[in-house]
């Protein structure tokens, strides 16, 4: 595995290979890397001939008051777990590499960067849809791996990728969890232990909207209304900042459970001091 620091040098190597007529793929990710990143990682070496991970804790998506600072960083762990993977390049540049003392430009997502996350974190969006168009930029690759985890960023890329006409395939991929349903992030490293062993009411809450929903609910308020009850019962939450039922692809809110296409029930609380994301998608039979 390479190492690469440099935006000429990452550029000049995608270039090559795409020349010698390879399949590229990109991973990106800020680093701290779990299974959830690896899985990511495998199923681009498994489709791709070459693959590029990124590993750039990104300031442009965190707020004056969020956790830049402490955000976990080990690039040595990184790069083991990179190669252990597969992974043929790890791009990991410095701050000032990739945003030049006078960087005034910015990507922006309208609509889909307002909403559930976006509401509470003003200018995130617009932080992640500059990076990662960026690195697009600068490495590219033929298919992009993200995790439905993280499902509003997803969206938000598709349709960026949608509207900007990038010549990109966006592979998204299934989220990963530990055994009692907690979906892995860098961020549980922060959780205390009596904060991990509640953590797993978030999946518990999602996956019972999921059956009222399925089963035919037709009220998504009284599924939202319940879920809201149950988080709210567990002592350790600290605070809710939603809990939505909305369409997969607009993401529009979801008026009726019996609603054409796919749909996802995602939530962000705080637990503690930690901010966790997590959603279920329901797809429609065919």
């Amino acid at each position: 595995m390479k190492v690469l620091t440099k935006i000429d040098e990452c550029r000049k190597t995608a270039e090559d290979d795409r020349k010698k007529g390879l399949t590229i793929g990109l991973v990106p990710t800020m680093g701290y890397l779990h299974e959830g990143h690896l899985s990511l990682a495998r199923e681009a070496v498994r489709q791709c001939q070459k693959v590029f991970m990124t590993v750039f804790v990104n300031p442009a998506q965190f707020g004056p008051s969020e956790d830049l600072g402490k955000y976990p960083r080990d690039l040595k762990r990184d790069k083991v777990l990179a190669e252990k993977a597969g992974i043929d390049y790890i791009f990991c540049p410095e701050e000032g590499e990739m945003y030049g003392k006078n960087h005034l430009t910015y990507v922006y997502v309208e609509k889909l960067s307002e909403i559930m996350c976006g509401a509470h974190r003003p200018g995130h969006f617009r932080g992640v849809t500059t990076v990662v168009l960026k690195l697009f930029n600068i490495i590219v690759a033929h298919k992009a791996y993200f995790g439905r985890k993280d499902y509003q960023q997803l969206a938000v890329i598709k349709k960026m990728v949608e509207d900007l006409n990038i010549n990109m395939e966006i592979v998204d991929c299934p989220t990963v969890r530990e055994e009692d349903g907690l979906a892995l992030s860098s961020r549980n490293k922060y959780l205390s232990r009596r904060e991990r062993e509640n953590a797993p009411v978030i999946y518990r809450v999602l996956k019972e909207a999921e059956t009222k929903f399925i089963s035919g609910e037709k009220e998504p308020g009284t599924i939202k209304k319940e879920a809201l009850q149950k988080l709210r019962g567990n002592p350790y939450i600290k605070r809710i900042d939603y809990f939505d039922i909305r369409d997969a692809a607009t993401l529009d809110e979801v008026n009726t459970a019996r609603t054409p296409g796919n749909t996802v029930i995602a939530t962000a609380v705080i637990i503690g001091e930690t901010r966790l994301i997590d959603n279920v998608v329901i797809y429609k039979k065919k």
